[in-house]
């Protein structure tokens, strides 16, 4: 990029620049996100913004620069600023989900392609993230073993979640239980984590872990590219179902996943969906189980948060969960 062009950083905290930068977003067909917490913009020397960068949490993304700016690497100070950014604040594992054409311009930016779809191409700012990770839950002879794996919010931990482990620990030599560590549910993640383990004590070959940062959350895939008609659920689920089919699954010798039906939710239905399509395509067996039932209703975590809001920690919704999950709520539990 040549000397007339500076980068600065936004200053999200005043509204005229706030505005500025989406304005500068909606006329490149962007849309701004409001979990937006900082911003790098290309400033020419008159002062006017010909391009941007943006990162909320340990993601970077709203790249946009003017036809000027192109073929003069703009992206690569954007990017080179939001990191160092990012890692001032605490942030070191950075992820950047784009379109997957524009996966080489990234490349040039030193990040590494961690998995693509059709669509979408994920990146990060370290080579072999997604094994790095695994590693630590491998052990020697699990290769000879039936391995499985289960995702799960567990928001709160109930009585469906553990049938659904129990079923899949029996058809298993060894099942991991993956906990979502994204921090945006009304349980903890530090919570949610322990009542999994504490409620799967009694299962020699389950072990539980965090997600991670490679089993995204939907509360992270970035919509602001999209465009109308397109589906970020199954844009999302796609690309997460295809990251743990190429490089977790494979890694930790995983060929079986397990999944309950769902009747309620749509986005966990696509989910579902992407799973039944894909993964056998990587020599993996899909299970879907049937829900349980507990008074003709469906046993759902919105369920028991559903009552202990209407009611409190009331018998309905302690016949719901299990002892862990009970103790939890009569003890500890905050409203």
């Amino acid at each position: 990029m040549t000397e007339e062009y500076r980068v600065v950083q936004i200053s999200l905290q005043y509204r005229e620049e706030r505005e500025a930068l989406a304005a500068f977003l909606a006329r490149h067909g962007l849309t701004y996100e409001e979990d937006i917490q900082a911003a790098f913009g290309v400033y020419d020397e008159t002062d006017t913004l010909v391009g941007c960068g943006c990162a909320a949490g340990r993601l970077l993304k709203c790249f946009a620069v003017e036809p000027v700016l192109r073929g003069q690497n703009a992206l690569g100070p954007l990017v080179s600023s939001l990191i160092q950014e990012r890692f001032s604040v605490g942030f070191y594992d950075l992820f950047v989900i784009t379109r997957e054409k524009n996966e080489a311009l990234f490349t040039h930016c030193g990040l590494y392609p961690v998995v693509r779809t059709p669509e979408l191409s994920l990146l990060e700012n370290s080579l072999s993230g997604p094994e790095r990770f695994a590693a630590p839950f491998l052990r020697p002879g699990d290769e000879y073993q039936t391995v499985g794996a289960v995702v799960m919010n567990c928001n709160p931990f109930t009585l469906g979640h553990l049938a659904l482990i129990e079923y899949a620990a029996a058809q298993c030599g060894v099942l991991h239980v993956f906990v979502v560590s994204e921090d945006r549910s009304a349980f903890s993640a530090s919570v949610r984590l322990r009542l999994v383990r504490e409620g799967t004590a009694h299962l020699p070959n389950v072990r539980v872990h965090p997600s991670g940062n490679y089993i995204i959350s939907s509360a992270t895939f970035p919509t602001y590219f999209l465009k109308e008609g397109e589906d970020a659920a199954a844009l999302q689920s796609e690309l997460d179902v295809t990251l743990f089919a190429q490089r977790i699954a494979s890694a930790l010798h995983i060929t079986k996943r397990f999944a309950g039906e769902e009747p309620l939710d749509p986005v966990t239905a696509k989910y579902n969906d992407a799973m039944r399509r894909l993964l056998p395509r990587y020599g993996i067996e899909f299970c879907e189980i049937p829900r349980v039932i507990s008074r003709g209703q469906v046993i759902s975590a919105s369920r028991v948060r559903r009552l202990l809001a209407e009611k409190g920690v009331c018998e309905e919704a302690l016949t719901l969960v299990p002892e862990c999950t009970r103790r939890y709520l009569k003890k500890e539990w905050k409203p």
